[in-house]
């Protein structure tokens, strides 16, 4: 890592409000791209929907970003609001919340190894590769279901909106504003998932963990819109820090030990290294040792 980017990013101190209030800017920008999308439908003007897609897809990924925040206690600073917001991403995303916070503790407390229930099944040596192989394209290509959805909320709240679309015919709303943007969603989730960590076989956060340091201005609009999780290193060393502040501590990403990986300056270098993985999916240290 070069010392501009340290100069860049560590001269903070108390985070600006806008990078504090990411998630509500994050849900807001939904709010009203949803609300383009509705009107674009109903004009027929799909060639206009297609686009809106693509941005909202984004920012629900930002939300299901919100979901992990919530999962760590910190997306809201009032217990009963944090809880509160985690339970309805989670709803909306046909994700367990509380099953989510269990599995994602194991992810910190066991990182990379083989009870990493996380990234399972390729943290385990015995899996077979054929099975990786497809544990990763059903993950990365059918992201939304590939979850568990058990809870009784879910199932309550999600019959109630499929009578409510059938009912009034509002199938092709829902299909252009929630459907086809959260398949991208969960997929960007899961891709995003997958760049952090999968073909990491470090024995520290860094040889585990990739991160994402960018310079750009879309580059950063890109992580604060993501809840700065492209300083991934950063959130595993300091799990109790809100998302605002993780730019301020990018010098821990600095690489310290053998097989740990400088940040990234763009998420596609880093897809190119995680396209070579995808072949034979592993995760951990315990890797090494096959």
């Amino acid at each position: 890592m070069n010392a501009a980017i340290n100069e860049d990013f560590s001269g903070m101190h108390e985070p600006h409000w806008v990078l504090r209030s990411a998630f509500q800017l994050l849900v807001l920008g939904l709010v009203f791209t949803e609300v383009m999308l509705a009107l674009t439908v109903h004009r027929g003007l799909i060639w206009l929907a297609v686009p809106l897609v693509l941005v909202a897809s984004h920012l629900m990924h930002g939300a299901l970003i919100g979901l992990h925040e919530a999962a760590h206690g910190l997306l809201r600073k009032n217990r009963g609001f944090n809880e509160f917001d985690g339970l309805v991403i989670g709803t909306l995303s046909l994700m367990s919340f509380s099953l989510y916070r269990v599995v994602h503790q194991t992810h910190h407390a066991y990182l990379a190894t083989e009870r990493d229930c996380e990234f399972w099944p390729f943290s385990h040596t015995n899996i077979p590769r054929w099975k990786r192989c497809l544990a990763a394209f059903f993950e990365l290509n059918f992201g939304l279901f590939y979850g568990p959805f058990e809870l009784a909320l879910t199932v309550v709240v999600w019959t109630l909106i499929l009578w409510a679309v059938a009912t009034f015919g509002l199938w092709k709303y829902f299909f252009w504003m929630y459907l086809a943007p959260a398949v991208l969603a969960a997929n960007l989730q899961n891709w995003r998932k997958y760049i952090e960590h999968v073909g990491m076989t470090g024995d520290t956060v860094n040889g585990s963990t990739r991160s994402i340091v960018a310079k750009s201005w879309l580059g950063r609009l890109v992580a604060f819109t993501l809840l700065h999780e492209p300083f991934h290193g950063v959130h595993h060393q300091r799990a109790g820090l809100p998302h605002s502040v993780l730019p301020q501590h990018v010098e821990k990403l600095q690489p310290k030990k053998p097989g740990e990986r400088t940040p990234y300056p763009g998420y596609r270098y880093a897809l190119v290294e995680l396209m070579r993985c995808l072949a034979d999916p592993r995760v951990g240290p315990q890797w090494r040792t096959i």
